[in-house]
């Protein structure tokens, strides 16, 4: 499987993955035609996606995916709430309907979307699996459930949330209200939360790590990154790529 963080922040998020028969996004939160522009960066033609997956309803996560799915002649891939919730954008598009904790499959992909607390309509976060391998996917929660944490568990590459560092959030420049809703259990993880989760995860077939939707205001990429190289440093369990997502340009492929 080949995977690509395209963007990721709370100005646009959306992953490419490709595995031996299909490719698709998950989420579409730029513009149709930066994310095509991105696709091509990293060798990839728009003509050859066959789905985009979303995992929530906020528009840095939906706003590219009505036009894509419309231009493309793709399906969508979203629970009904979800798609109630963004359907001035999805309109004349098609639909494949997931229920939140019902596997599923995608032509070669076995799907399984699991609920994460986050104040959206239905949001899920995905464990994506073929036979060359299992990713798992978690951005945008308030909180790591028991769920959450059994659900990720042997994936190969994992996409986990580093949202903000504690401190930079109490004490920056948002107003209070908006920093009570980041914390929140329906808000987004700290990056010491994401670590503690992380840490939990290694297993001796884990290949890669991308840790996605870091705060521009209230994180410094350098935080989560050190953070993550000194949990992997006291084990020696895996020893897997760890690449941070950016907001302004793809991650290189990331092969697994």
């Amino acid at each position: 499987m080949q995977i690509s963080l395209l963007a990721s922040g709370s100005k646009g998020n959306a992953v490419y993955v490709e595995s031996g028969e299909t490719r698709l996004l998950i989420d579409a939160g730029l513009s149709g035609v930066e994310i095509i522009k991105r696709l091509h960066k990293i060798g990839v033609d728009e003509r050859s996606l066959h789905a985009i997956l979303i995992s929530h309803d906020h528009s840095d996560h939906v706003r590219g995916a009505g036009t894509l799915a419309r231009k493309l002649k793709i399906p969508l891939l979203a629970s009904y709430p979800t798609r109630l919730a963004c359907e001035r954008l999805l309109k004349k598009t098609e639909n494949i309907e997931f229920e939140s904790g019902c596997q599923f499959t995608f032509r070669d992909l076995f799907i399984d979307p699991f609920p994460i607390t986050h104040d959206s309509a239905d949001p899920v976060g995905f464990t994506i699996e073929s036979s060359e391998g299992r990713i798992g996917f978690a951005t945008d929660f308030g909180i790591v459930t028991r769920l959450v944490a059994d659900k990720l568990k042997n994936c190969n590459l994992l996409i986990l949330e580093a949202n903000h560092d504690e401190e930079m959030l109490l004490n920056g420049p948002y107003p209070w209200h908006l920093k009570q809703r980041i914390r929140s259990r329906h808000g987004h993880i700290s990056n010491s939360e994401s670590m503690n989760l992380l840490q939990e995860l290694l297993h001796d077939k884990l290949e890669g790590i991308l840790l996605a939707h870091l705060s521009e205001v209230n994180n410094s990429p350098d935080l989560p990154l050190n953070a993550a190289k000194r949990v992997l440093s006291e084990q020696n369990i895996c020893s897997p790529r760890l690449e941070i997502g950016n907001q302004y340009q793809a991650s290189e492929m990331l092969v697994i």
